[in-house]
């Protein structure tokens, strides 16, 4: 069955838009016709899109949907609900927030027999090198086999909190890169310096200190930019390709920018948390928005703003974490709080509110931040990514001038809990689609649908 959509608006230069018909066919964009140009087939369905604006689907490349392993904090079917309820229709879910994390294919097996029934959108898998991991002599073998496998991306982390998946020292990712660049792989890096924040949070423990500002001091922007230098000197004697995931301060985004000048392959993600929020309101709001990095100042939020929209930083992502609310972000210590928070949902929408509508970012900026380019990140912008034939059609139904409030018990994640609690936002999903079917749609009276669990599909690097 072909599929013409009518009466919509799709993305241009600048801030335009121009009015078309997207018709689909067997899953995919067979063309895009100006508006009214073209005459139904005899089995051609209709829809009327009332002249709303279309988005490309968004891809959120950094999410932990703790699936299997953790899922009384988030799991693939709620992850995925609220992936559709937010206008995203391809998420990349991380190797590290799993059991067993996914180090070697035997794991990403069993993480795909488990989540393949759930998901109400298409999904990416990262691979993952860890300290565990890496002491087992076949560790290389297994990256290769993962990255014949197709997962999206490789992550290591230069501090982690996790026993499950710890941390690897500057000569161990020196390691990791050489193989990855021969594999032909982008690797994503934690890029916090860990002696610096241990040693500082060693003090801050030693003397009693517990508070949001504590925590905060401890992982200074200093730790960032170091750690992002210490990775691009990685870059610099591998040739691999890096990108530095939920990156939070101003002045690594420098050290990244100035990498990009001598065309070193490296790259960053910034997330909303870190273009809203400062440390000031951390030091209100407590363990609701701890998060490792840890929010910083207020130049630092200006600075990643800036960088959205001169392209220094290559698209944004949510970092979506969230805790056992409120038992684990409420365990009496700022230090032993879980560290995460949800946002898949909320991606477009914010940063078209406070993007877009506060003139930060154009529109066809947007559509690169969200779209584009994650989808030419993880190698797969030859399918998702773009409103152009050929393409799986993903896309989002936006009512651009909806306003409205954000109240986490209306979101659609298992645990419902957020920063922006209260927040007015401008721009609202009317109806997410993914490969040409309907995954979400929020109607008139109130009431939503969502696509049956299992729709979603498994996304492979460089695989049509």
């Amino acid at each position: 069955m072909r599929t013409r959509f009518f009466n919509l608006r799709i993305p241009t230069e600048g801030s335009d838009t121009e009015a078309v018909e997207l018709v689909v066919s067997d899953g995919r964009f067979e063309e895009i016709l100006p508006a009214g140009s073209a005459t139904a087939a005899g089995d051609e369905q209709w829809t009327d899109l009332e002249g709303a604006l279309v988005l490309p689907g968004v891809i959120d490349g950094h999410v932990h949907f703790d699936d299997p392993g953790f899922t009384q904090r988030e799991d693939f079917a709620s992850g995925t609900s609220a992936a559709a309820a937010g206008g995203v229709t391809c998420v990349g879910d991380m190797p590290c927030t799993s059991l067993p994390p996914i180090v070697t294919t035997e794991a990403l097996e069993n993480k795909l027999k488990i989540i393949g029934p759930k998901a109400h959108v298409d999904y990416m898998l990262w691979g993952g090198v860890s300290g565990n991991a890496i002491t087992d002599q076949q560790w290389r073998k297994h990256l290769a086999d993962l990255v014949d496998a197709g997962v999206a991306a490789i992550k290591i982390y230069m501090l982690s909190g996790m026993d499950t998946f710890r941390d690897l020292t500057t000569s161990e990712i020196r390691e990791v890169l050489t193989p990855t660049h021969q594999l032909g792989i982008p690797v994503g890096i934690h890029a916090e310096d860990r002696a610096l924040v241990d040693e500082l949070t060693e003090r801050a423990r030693g003397r009693g200190d517990d508070s949001p500002a504590a925590y905060a001091a401890a992982r200074p922007a200093a730790a960032e930019a170091s750690a992002v230098m210490a990775a691009v000197e990685a870059v610099r004697d591998t040739g691999a390709r890096a990108h530095i995931v939920h990156l939070a301060s101003g002045e690594a985004l420098d050290v990244v920018s100035a990498a990009r000048f001598e065309d070193l392959p490296i790259s960053a993600e910034t997330c909303p948390q870190y273009l809203q929020f400062t440390t000031g309101d951390f030091v209100k709001m407590g363990s609701l928005l701890k998060t490792a990095p840890v929010v910083k100042d207020e130049s630092d939020r200006q600075r990643l703003w800036q960088g959205l929209a001169s392209g220094e930083v290559s698209f944004v992502a949510t970092d979506h974490a969230a805790a056992r609310w409120p038992e684990e972000k409420k365990t009496g210590s700022i230090w032993t709080d879980y560290g995460g928070v949800p946002g898949v949902e909320l991606l477009l929408p914010y940063l078209w509110s406070e993007g877009v509508v506060a003139g930060r970012i154009t529109l066809q900026r947007l559509t690169e931040l969200v779209c584009s380019e994650p989808a030419r990140f993880f190698g797969v912008d030859h399918r998702k990514g773009w409103l152009r034939p050929g393409c799986d059609a993903d896309f989002v139904v936006f009512d651009e001038g909806v306003h409205w409030k954000v109240k986490a018990d209306a979101l659609h994640n298992l645990n419902r809990y957020t920063p922006l609690e209260d927040f007015e936002l401008t721009g609202r999903v009317r109806a997410t689609y993914v490969r040409g079917q309907c995954a979400f749609e929020r109607r008139p009276e109130g009431t939503e649908f969502f696509a049956p669990a299992g729709t979603g599909e498994w996304v492979r690097r460089g695989v049509s």
